[in-house]
């Protein structure tokens, strides 16, 4: 009885010693209601919860601070800053579409496969504007391909519909190209299309500069969307750093010398030597301000002091 009482109480996490205490107290026969009323009274807690009452060891933190800790992170955090360091993509769903298409058919899938293509990267701000008469049945003059996706990135809240009416019989349809320059100016996206929109250029100042830096061409090879990895031209950004808010500069890299071990120059040399792993990668004229920035030995300053006059 008294080995099974205390097995008891010590699954409850109680220590022996206060167990056997309580059991000389009460009697080997003493009921465990009784026996867990004397170990609260005498103070006596589990182990677990002694754990929890001892308080850890608090750091003072400056007003506005997140956390103490740096390594811990809120839930969520790295996928939040991986899709807020990405820019919102406004995409020009006619031009697309008409490209993909072979500006013959009104092919929707060409939109899908941009959407597709900017989802894999990461994106989660992308948006389509299409003309609102593009929900009606296709005509001659005007073929549509698969327009049952329009209605499936419409549900997903990818795809807007610019606002169209007919009057008189007359279709009356708003410039979707202005939609997608204002939304993307004032959301600090970028803009998909091989459209140059230059009346909207020459309308706004700051659209016109906007849309020169801002614009992504593209071209569709065998069913894949395919935007250049140069976007501004050679010298400007790659794509990944175009489509990001926080662009990452690529490291310096020497160009190395192409005389080799024959070149003459010695440490005049611009050029990176391989052979040389010490070699001070500075012109002549840094390394001399370089040393006359150098302070004197303590003993050169005291012989220094007693030649002055």
């Amino acid at each position: 009885v008294h080995q099974s009482k205390l097995d008891f109480f010590c699954k409850l996490g109680y220590g022996k010693q206060d167990i056997c205490k309580v059991l000389e107290n009460l009697g080997q026969e003493a009921l465990e209601d009784d026996v867990l009323k004397e170990l609260i009274r005498m103070g006596s807690k589990p182990q677990a919860l002694e754990n929890q009452a001892q308080p850890s060891q608090l750091k003072l933190v400056a007003r506005g601070s997140c956390s103490t800790t740096p390594g811990l992170k809120w839930l969520g955090e790295d996928e939040s800053d991986a899709s807020n360091s990405l820019r919102p993509i406004v995409i020009d769903g006619s031009n697309v579409a008409m490209s993909h298409g072979n500006k013959e058919v009104f092919s929707c899938w060409g939109i899908q496969l941009a959407v597709d293509w900017f989802r894999e990267r990461g994106h989660t701000y992308i948006k389509v504007f299409v003309p609102l008469w593009r929900k009606e049945p296709p005509r001659q003059d005007s073929p549509i391909a698969d327009q049952h996706i329009l209605e499936a990135l419409e549900k997903q809240s990818i795809l807007v519909y610019t606002p169209s009416r007919k009057v008189k019989g007359k279709r009356v349809v708003c410039y979707d190209d202005r939609y997608i320059v204002k939304v993307a100016y004032e959301k600090d996206g970028v803009i998909v299309s091989n459209d140059h929109y230059r009346d909207l250029q020459n309308e706004n100042p700051e659209w016109k500069w906007f849309i020169e830096q801002r614009l992504l061409m593209y071209s569709f090879v065998s069913n894949r969307f395919m935007p250049p990895d140069d976007p501004l031209g050679r010298h400007g950004p790659t794509l990944s750093n175009f489509l990001s808010k926080k662009p990452v500069l690529p490291e310096k890299k020497w160009q190395p010398c192409p005389y080799g071990k024959k070149c003459t120059y010695g440490n005049k040399c611009k050029f990176y030597h391989p052979e040389r792993p010490h070699q001070a990668q500075l012109s002549v004229a840094d390394e001399l301000r370089a040393k006359t920035k150098v302070p004197l030995a303590p003993g050169k300053e005291e012989e220094r002091c007693q030649c002055s006059p």
